[in-house]
């Protein structure tokens, strides 16, 4: 029943990318380009343990490493509004589709190191209360065995992920887009995160962020 239920699953998520419309995340990048227009990026992004402080106070996604069509459709996102996030936002908005399929395509490359590998499992297991969560979550299914490895491009990779981004992020899908500039609107995600409590959300982040992964923060040695 569990092989069926993920298989469905993956199955939904597939169709759901099959018939999304053609955006920026199609544009091809150019990294030398995108290098040159991050400079509102790296005041975040670029500092090792950033907080962020709204709407609470975590430490700023990793993105260097990111996955590029991920990037693009999350900059896309925040563009059309699906995620509330005024500083993205504004940002997002001054960005035209080259600039995004630039930038993603350089963060996709930035700090990569081109002769480490991942294993296809986990890090290290985890307890039985989170193996069960990760199993109800069907996680995998989009994320992969080692949570770096997603099915579709255009997932994020999330092993390695700081703990308390991803637990804001869950808890975000369950609020939903409303009007208090909050919430992300993905009827996937949705699905999969009000079927847990904050507290679940919070130990399924916990563990994921404990993993290794190919995520990283790349200091920057000055601004641009």
């Amino acid at each position: 029943m569990n092989k069926l239920l993920t298989t469905m699953f993956a199955l939904a998520v597939a169709s759901v990318t099959a018939f999304a419309p053609a955006t920026a995340q199609d544009a091809k990048g150019d990294v030398k380009a995108g290098e040159k227009k991050v400079s509102m990026c790296i005041g975040c992004h670029g500092i090792v343990g950033y907080q962020a402080s709204f709407p609470e106070v975590y430490k700023v996604p990793k993105i260097s490493g990111q996955s590029e069509k991920y990037i693009a459709a999350a900059l896309n996102a925040y563009r059309a509004g699906d995620r509330k996030h005024p500083t993205m936002r504004s940002i997002a908005d001054s960005l035209t589709d080259q600039d995004i399929a630039d930038v993603s395509a350089y963060y996709a490359q930035h700090g990569k190191d081109a002769s480490a590998t991942l294993a296809d499992k986990p890090s290290r297991e985890p307890n039985a209360q989170v193996a069960a969560l990760l199993q109800k979550g069907i996680c995998v299914s989009c994320h992969g065995a080692n949570f770096s490895k997603p099915i579709d491009p255009s997932y994020p990779h999330i092993a390695g992920q700081n703990a308390d981004y991803l637990f804001v992020a869950l808890k975000s899908y369950k609020t939903g887009n409303n009007a208090n500039n909050i919430g992300r609107s993905n009827g996937v995600m949705a699905g999969v995160a009000k079927q847990f409590s904050n507290a679940e959300l919070k130990a399924l982040a916990g563990y994921i962020g404990s993993l290794d992964g190919d995520l990283k923060t790349v200091p920057e040695s000055r601004f641009r």
